[in-house]
Parts: C-alpha cells; sequence; structure tokens
C-alpha cells in the first residue's frame, strides 16, 4: 500500500506506511521532524512504535548530523537467515533436544562463552578499531567490566529482550535457521557513551531541542568523526557476532540431524545502523532506527512475533522510503503492559506448534503484543516482495 499518512507540521514532512501510530510515537516524529538537518522527509514504517528519543521504525536522513540516540545502544542489531539442504521430514518428530542443544552452544542474557570461540580472523580483524576507539575515549573502559575479555567472549553469544534463535519452515518446507542480535556489551557501552557525550557537547543549546535524547554531532566538530568510526565498528562487531553465531548453531545441529549443507540464500542485513547514501539528490547518512535497507532487488529478512510468520523479501527500491522497510512486527504495547495483560497460559496458547520456553519470563515477548505481522506486510506492498514465508517450529529466547 502506498503512504498512509503524512505530518506536514513540521519543518519537513513525515510519510508514515501505516494508520497504527501510538501517540507517543507520533510526537517524537514531529519532534524529529522539527531538527534543521534532516534532509527532504522523514520515512516511518508500518511497524512504527515509540523508542527513546526517536521512534522504533523510523528512517532518518540527515546532512551534516547524526544522532547517536537515533541509533541507540544495540549498535548494528540485526538479522541473520540462512536456508539448509535438509527438509520438514528429515527434522525429529519432537524438538526439544534441538531447543536444548542451541542453548547449549550459545550463551544468553548477559552471559558469554567461558573462552574465546570465535574464529582467529574475526577477532584480528576487529582488535585493531577497537583499540584506536578506546585511545581517543579511555572512559569506556570504566563502563563494562574487563572490556577485552568481554567483546571477544561475546562474540556469537544472543544477549536478551527481543534476540531469539530459530528454526523455520517455509513454503516448500524446506529449513531454516534464523537469529537476531546485535553488538552485544560493547555496543552498548559504545552507545551510551557517544549518547551522553552528544548532550555534553552540545551543552546550553540542548534546551532548544523538542527532545534532549536528540542531541547530536555536527559534522566538523570535535567528536563527530570519532562517533562515525565507533558507530561502524559496532556494526562490523554485530555483522561478525551474527555469523559466528550461525556457524556455532549449525555445529550444534549437524550433530542431531543428518548431514547437510547450506545453500546461497544466506542474508546478514542490520535494522538498527548508520549509512552513507544518495537520497533525492544529495549525499546523507541515513539512520535506520528498526529498519531495514530494501534496494531495488536486496534481500532482507523481516521476523513476526514469536510463534507468528516471518518473511525474506525483495526490496523494490522505493524512493519515498529511502529504500527502506519494517524489521518486524512492531510491539504494539510495552513490556510492563504485557506483563500485567498476560499470563503463562496465554503464552502456551499462543505458542502451540512452537518449541520455545514456556513460562513467566517471557511473557513480554508474547506474540500478542506484537502487531498483527500480515497488516504489517500487506502496509509495505509497495516497499517490498515476499521471496519465502518462514513459520517457526523452535524458538530460543534471549
Amino acid at each position: 500500500m502506498p503512504i498512509q499518512k503524512i505530518i506536514s507540521k513540521g519543518r519537513v514532512p513525515v510519510k508514515i506506511y501505516t494508520h497504527e501510530v501510538d501517540e507517543m510515537a507520533m510526537q517524537q516524529l514531529y519532534n524529529m521532524a522539527q531538527l534543521p538537518f534532516i534532509h527532504s522527509h522523514l520515512a516511518a514504517m508500518p511497524d512504527v512504535h515509540a523508542g527513546k528519543g526517536a521512534t522504533v521504525g523510523s528512517v532518518i536522513p540527515t546532512k551534516g548530523a547524526i544522532i547517536p540516540a537515533a541509533v541507540g545502544v544495540d549498535i548494528g542489531c540485526g538479522m541473520n537467515a540462512i536456508r539448509l539442504t535438509i527438509k520438514a521430514d528429515d527434522l525429529p518428530d519432537n524438538m526439544r533436544a534441538v531447543r536444548l542443544a542451541i542453548e547449549e552452544a550459545i550463551p544468553v542474557g548477559y552471559n558469554m562463552h567461558k573462552h574465546d570461540r570465535a574464529r582467529e580472523s574475526t577477532i584480528r580483524s576487529l582488535s585493531g578499531g577497537l583499540d584506536s576507539i578506546l585511545r581517543k575515549h579511555k572512559k569506556i573502559y570504566s563502563m563494562q567490566k574487563k572490556p577485552y575479555q568481554t567483546w571477544i567472549r561475546q562474540l556469537g553469544t544472543l544477549g536478551g529482550g527481543n534476540h531469539f534463535i530459530e528454526i523455520c519452515l517455509d513454503e516448500n518446507q524446506d529449513v531454516w535457521v534464523m537469529l537476531h542480535s546485535g553488538s552485544r556489551g560493547i555496543g552498548n557501552v559504545i552507545g551510551q557513551y557517544f549518547i551522553a557525550l552528544a548532550k555534553k557537547d552540545m551543552g546550553q543549546h540542548i534546551v532548544n531541542l523538542p527532545d534532549k535524547d536528540l542531541a547530536y554531532f555536527t559534522q566538523g566538530a570535535k567528536h563527530f568523526d570519532d562517533y562515525v568510526e565507533a558507530v561502524e565498528w559496532g556494526q562490523d562487531y554485530a555483522m561478525a557476532n551474527r555469523r559466528e553465531m550461525m556457524q556455532f548453531i549449525l555445529e550444534a545441529l549437524r550433530k542431531k540431524f543428518r548431514k547437510f549443507g547450506i545453500t546461497k540464500e544466506a542474508i546478514n542485513c542490520h535494522h538498527n545502523y548508520i549509512s552513507q547514501e544518495y537520497h533525492f539528490g544529495e549525499h546523507v547518512f541515513v539512520t535506520r532506527k528498526g529498519a531495514i535497507r530494501a534496494g531495488e532487488g536486496e534481500l532482507g529478512i523481516i521476523p513476526g512475533s514469536m510463534g507468528a510468520k516471518s518473511f525474506i523479501v525483495r526490496g523494490k527500491g522505493n524512493p519515498q522510503s529511502f529504500n527502506s522497510c519494517s524489521h518486524g512486527a512492531g510491539r504494539k504495547m510495552s513490556r510492563s503492559a504485557a506483563k500485567r495483560q498476560f499470563s503463562v497460559d496465554d503464552v502456551n496458547q499462543q505458542t502451540q506448534g512452537v518449541e520455545c520456553r514456556k513460562d513467566k519470563g517471557i511473557i513480554d515477548e508474547i506474540p500478542g503484543a506484537y502487531k498483527d505481522i500480515d497488516t504489517v506486510m500487506e502496509n509495505q506492498h509497495d516497499l517490498v516482495e515476499v521471496v519465502h514465508t518462514l513459520k517457526q517450529i523452535v524458538c530460543v529466547k534471549g
């Protein structure tokens, strides 16, 4: 469907691909639209909902400035999916042992590997960039206990919140492995550090902002290049984290199934990041906060909630969305509201047919806390086409 709502009272318009926008998200979009460096317009995806400062599900093109809080603290968060060469018939009837094998192989929450498991080449490729960042900003050392040991041992780990690992079946009964994770603890402290630094650098000028969380670095100013360097490193780390984790998962699965391979359909994409792109006649920084790039022909991943459908999509390169689409279903209620409204019985009912934890610890991730993924997909028909429809049969939550 085309753009369904336009906010035109800001300095630039906001083009929204859904009618389902909560009041707080609308205010956040309006706040961003008032900033002097937004290029052309803002785009809000069908999964749009309120975030901290910047709206989740928004695409923010900026000229000469970057807002660290728009990227947030899970720098480079995104998805990885691989189609295997096995079919549904090759899987055991009961997938509990498979779930437990994945949980044994992949630390979740705040946990990390007990020793360095990532490939040496991956660690070497990341080390130099982090050294450069830490030399310039030594305070980051104090924000994470044993930062060097931690970032290395968290390579190939899931994290918490809405991060997950799933085994899925597509419309052809092909088996997929899909995961959602980001830059873990090191990305979190880098994000926190530069968000605070942007507020400090703005000094008394921060009072002129519609929201202090929209504090920004101006190109050419003291810390702009440092933030660009740090956020690009965080994105590289997140990409490597997903790549390493996928290898550990495949190793665990090979111990449970007969021999299998992987196909050429392998996708690793960010949905919380900054890139430099060309739109509407200008070279700009594009911040996608809860959105994926959907350039013409580009493959991407749009996951539904736990127990719902997910999609492998091909971008249509729609210029009005800045070649973007949604990054998932999008929350329709907060985590605290979900815990008040739903019970463990509701979790059991809404995740029937999915091998997963079914306890009070995941109530805030219940499908009922999210928007309907079919509606979200219908609202972005102009942005992407569906290549594969996936249904989860195993879900490991962070």
